[in-house]
């Protein structure tokens, strides 16, 4: 297949992070704006891919940088400060590179072999059956919150597999879809994460040939057909215990974004006084100064986790082995958990924002609403996380949960 690599300049992982921590201004500029466009502007999009941001993980045959998880997870968490539905978006779509260095690479030469900048949405649950024909498959479906959707040029769409049109499917996998395939119903109407633009997609008895799919096994394998074009230590990863990170990392920027934007509204804010009183510093305040400390250790406490996992993972590739149960069930449970501090801290500080906080122009009651969401997605959700990481530490079988 035809590819790029030999166009491609090497990119230093602060580097890439600097460019991200670049574009937060612009991003927390267009924060309503995003909000009540439901989606984030091409604009936007635009600014994030001159930036380059979107090759952090991918295959550098095709332009992208081949970087690592935790580069990855800092440009997302950059982002999310910045605005907390553009990094929901680009976190999902950046991700999506790697997975879609997965595919046989006839599939990736039709992604990027003309639009190396092409970016793609997803929605992994099982919302179509793809009946086996020759060539490929047939699928119709409606699939539910493609974050991202009108800011993608393909679709990655979760899908059982059928040998025949009678038959039960027999397993799952993930199909790839070009946006002139399926229609996009805008039913996105949401308190948190609304400038995401998560509408359904909805496909028709299409055909799919089958170098666009990626079945599940082939995707927890560590060996999927594109390893064998794209050799870097990523497309070893299993599927499952990397992907939930393009959630966990945005949501830890909100937390920061709430955290900034806090200390600079407090900063200069005081009391308004009372009979007895005079207006005083906010930031003079004990409990503020309590909050801001709690609030700042946790999301710092959030990172040093996923750190620590993300580099783990990438040694442990590098090394050739595999990753343990242990391993695997604990990162899971990381991610959640450090989604959990994240969404503490925004708490604890929007519980002292006074009546301020409460206007829509506020930045820090936004970071609020979307980390609040964010926390709601069942990859996230710690009820079901926690479960998963408790039993496999009492040495109970995991269960079917997804890690």
């Amino acid at each position: 297949m035809d590819t790029i690599e030999g166009n491609i300049s090497i990119v230093e992982p602060d580097e890439l992070v600097a460019r991200a921590i670049a574009i937060k201004p612009s991003l927390r500029a267009r924060q309503r704006e995003t909000e009540c466009n439901r989606r984030v502007s091409d604009e936007t999009v635009a600014e994030l891919k001159a930036a380059g941001l979107y090759k952090v993980i991918q295959p550098a045959r095709y332009g992208g940088y081949e970087l690592d998880l935790w580069t990855f997870a800092r440009c997302a968490s950059e982002i999310g400060a910045g605005c907390g539905s553009t990094g929901w978006v680009y976190a999902t779509a950046a991700q999506h590179q790697w997975q879609i260095g997965m595919f046989d690479d006839q599939a990736q030469a039709e992604v990027w072999a003309d639009t190396p900048e092409a970016i793609s949405a997803s929605s992994y649950s099982p919302g179509g059956t793809a009946v086996e024909v020759d060539g490929g498959y047939r699928i119709s479906g409606k699939w539910l919150y493609c974050s991202g959707v009108l800011n993608a040029d393909w679709m990655i769409l979760g899908a059982k597999i059928a040998k025949d049109f009678e038959s039960e499917p027999y397993t799952q996998g993930y199909i790839l879809v070009p946006k002139t395939e399926y229609q996009v119903e805008d039913n996105w109407d949401v308190v948190g994460l609304i400038g995401t633009g998560s509408s359904d997609v909805i496909i028709n008895d299409l055909f799919v040939p089958s170098h666009r799919m990626l079945t599940l096994n082939e995707a927890l394998s560590g060996k999927p057909p594109g390893a064998a074009v794209n050799g870097h230590e990523l497309w070893r990863i299993p599927f499952f215990a990397a992907i939930s990170l393009c959630l966990c990392a945005p949501a830890m920027g909100m937390a920061q974004g709430a955290l900034e934007t806090y200390r600079d509204a407090i900063g200069v804010r005081k009391t308004r006084g009372a009979a007895l009183s005079q207006p005083q510093s906010m930031a003079e305040f004990p409990t503020i100064q309590v909050r801001v400390a709690e609030a700042s250790a946790a999301i710092d406490s959030a990172k040093m986790l996923v750190r620590r996992d993300c580099q783990e993972i990438m040694k442990t590739m590098a090394e050739g082995r595999e990753l343990s149960l242990n391993q695997r069930a604990r990162n899971k449970g990381d991610l959640s958990f450090a989604v959990k501090m994240a969404r503490g801290a925004v708490d604890l500080l929007y519980e002292s924002v006074g009546g301020a906080g409460l206007s829509n122009d506020s930045n820090t009651q936004r970071y609020w609403r979307d980390v609040n969401s964010a926390s709601k997605h069942i990859s996230m959700n710690w009820d079901m996380c926690s479960t998963l990481y408790g039993r496999v530490l009492l040495g109970l079988p995991s269960g079917t949960a997804q890690f």
